[in-house]
């Protein structure tokens, strides 16, 4: 609604609450990222987790969001620093980190692991391929008439239905069926390597039957 609201109205002060929006928006999503990777990598930091934590990181955030939203109404350009060179490598960071530290969180249950890993899958993937190019599109955008081509039209509505992923979240990041379908998928990597040690098992087990088996003829053919 804001989007329409600044394309019709032009007005400074619409255009800065537009920008304050989708940068709240946008560092409020990495915030959650940094704050499941904290969970795996970093449990002696359970202050983020706790009410006052988490209250005084939100204000942080809003101020930074402010100052932000300001640097990028005055300047054009500088939105492909705040929307682009800050949230990109913190994204690849907190999941790549959050996958190398799983192995040694040992008393995190599996269920919150895949929760875990879902739920930056998904907030890296919405970044990379909703908001980081729209952003580029509409900062470096020398069109007279935009959205020019039908690439253009779609990344723009993908970026004004990039709200909805907020009930995706929610889902991602409570128990329920979600945990069912991340349990599937997977299932398959832990299924084969189940048929293979299977299988190992078996073949030995063969192996000390015929072993085995040979020792008591050779034991009878002695006796007689």
């Amino acid at each position: 609604m804001m989007f329409f609201w600044r394309e019709m109205v032009h007005d400074s002060i619409v255009c800065f609450f537009y920008y304050l929006a989708v940068t709240a928006s946008l560092y409020f999503r990495l915030f959650i990222a940094l704050e499941r990777y904290c969970f795996i990598a970093c449990p002696l930091l359970d202050c983020l987790r706790q009410t006052e934590g988490s209250v005084l990181v939100c204000v942080l955030v809003w101020v930074f969001c402010s100052v932000s939203a300001l640097a990028v109404f005055l300047y054009e350009f500088v939105r492909l620093i705040i929307y682009a060179a800050l949230p990109a490598p913190l994204f690849i960071f907190c999941l790549a980190g959050t996958l190398k530290a799983l192995p040694a969180a040992t008393s995190v249950p599996n269920e919150e692991k895949r929760r875990i890993v879902g739920t930056l899958v998904l907030l890296l993937l919405n970044y990379f391929l909703i908001n980081l190019p729209a952003v580029i599109l509409l900062t470096l955008n020398l069109y007279p008439h935009f959205p020019e081509t039908l690439i253009d039209f779609i990344i723009i509505i993908l970026f004004l239905f990039s709200s909805l992923l907020d009930f995706i979240l929610f889902a991602f990041m409570c128990k329920g069926p979600i945990d069912r379908l991340l349990a599937r998928l997977c299932c398959c990597s832990m299924e084969s390597n189940n048929t293979g040690d299977v299988t190992d098992v078996s073949t030995d087990r063969s192996d000390h039957v015929v072993r085995d088996g040979g020792k008591e003829e050779t034991g009878s053919h002695d006796g007689r």
